[in-house]
């Protein structure tokens, strides 16, 4: 395929994606001493409203202005950022009780920005917090999924961010970049738009005279050689092009192509005009949410698996029964992440265990029949079952 086919390909695959997650940063909506930047909020609106045309919304196709047809989730970050100012504060605060401060301030204004934002086009917005206890364990997953499905159905606008009035630092994403990877698995979305102040990945410094931007990446080979960390991180945000390029890794590897450009260009990347870098898809779309766990769960603690239990997990992809675990570590509760460890400590998979830690050393290497036999019926079953555990490394 020639260089132009490969575009043209390109520009008809993000073209035709019908629903889509676009992830903004701080950097993109605040100004550089802390506070939203209204113009900001307002152009980048200007630019979704025209495409968020989904079921239900007013201006969905056979009611008036609904040429695109779209339906537009909207992962933002900068309520941290927006409560700088109102709280006095000069620069983003490191500890967290601060920064948990800062969102619970920032986020009302956030939302109420966005909420009169897009009241200019007659469309509704609904608030989206997450924390990734909500993605990861089964329930939560769902009612996470549920509503979003539904607020699309409704004709509004999904404005997720993470929890951070809330969040400790075991259980968050980290940044809205890996956020925003995992919610456009979440919701099985055909595109996602990572928004930067840099209008693609580049092969250097983009600052540095001679670099130039990559405009495909087919899978990881592309990117060998490639100074990723070099573009830095923003004042206000906690991303950088690492952390954009690693959603991307993630989005791509679950079957939801990405582009990666300049908040200025979100009209051309909507359009799928030749903007910003493209990643290719080099996964399947997965229906569970495993990626939730494989990529945004915090472990509490640790089971060290026998050889024949490492091979049963990994190789047969099978449960992880009380008779393989050799060893146990950290303080969990049932339900929790935890990692699944070889003998010589690498971690070989990751799962929700159905036990709290304390009573998991009266359970090692015994059958599960032994254990119903002396400890009741409760006992006998998986300490990892299978539909709750991912295979890290093979």
């Amino acid at each position: 395929m020639s260089e132009q086919d490969g575009s043209a390909a390109v520009r008809d695959e993000v073209a035709a994606a019908r629903r889509i997650v676009v992830k903004v940063g701080s950097s993109s909506l605040t100004t550089a001493a802390g506070g939203l930047d209204a113009d900001r909020v307002d152009a980048l609106v200007d630019v979704l409203a025209k495409f968020a045309d989904g079921p239900g919304a007013p201006g969905a196709p056979g009611g008036p202005g609904g040429a695109e047809g779209k339906e537009i989730v909207l992962v933002s970050s900068g309520a941290i950022a927006a409560g700088l100012a109102p709280l006095g504060l000069e620069r983003r605060p490191r500890d967290l009780a601060r920064q948990q401060a800062a969102a619970s301030v920032g986020q009302g204004l956030l939302v109420a920005r966005y909420t009169a934002s897009f009241a200019r086009y007659g469309r509704r917005v609904g608030q989206v917090l997450l924390t990734t206890d909500d993605t990861s364990r089964r329930a939560h997953y769902r009612n996470a999924t549920r509503t979003l499905d539904q607020l699309l159905a409704m004709g509004a606008v999904p404005i997720v961010n993470e929890n951070d009035t809330v969040a400790t630092d075991e259980i968050r994403f980290g940044d809205n970049d890996r956020l925003a990877a995992l919610v456009a698995h979440l919701v099985r979305a055909d595109l996602l738009v990572l928004l930067s102040d840099v209008d693609g990945l580049y092969d250097g410094d983009p600052r540095t005279p001679g670099t130039s931007r990559i405009a495909e990446v087919t899978g990881p080979k592309d990117l060998d050689g490639v100074s990723i960390g070099s573009a830095g991180r923003s004042g206000v945000g906690t991303g950088g092009m690492v952390t954009k390029v690693e959603a991307a890794r993630i989005a791509a590897a679950a079957g939801v192509p990405v582009v990666l450009t300049s908040a200025s260009r979100a009209g051309d990347a909507l359009l799928g005009r030749p903007t910003g870098t493209f990643f290719h898809r080099t996964g399947r779309r997965s229906a569970d949410r495993l990626l939730w766990l494989a990529h945004a769960s915090a472990p509490r603690g640790a089971l060290t698996l026998d050889d024949g239990a490492v091979r049963a997990v990994v190789e047969r992809r099978t449960s992880l029964l009380p008779a393989g675990i050799a060893a146990v570590e950290g303080e969990f509760t049932a339900g929790d992440p935890v990692e699944l460890r070889d003998t010589e400590g690498r971690a070989v998979a990751r799962g929700l265990v159905n036990f709290d830690a304390k009573e998991i050393p009266r359970l090692i290497g015994r059958s599960t029949r032994e254990l119903a036999r002396e400890l009741g019926p409760a006992y006998e079953r998986e300490v990892v079952h299978r539909d709750d555990l991912v295979v890290l490394h093979t």
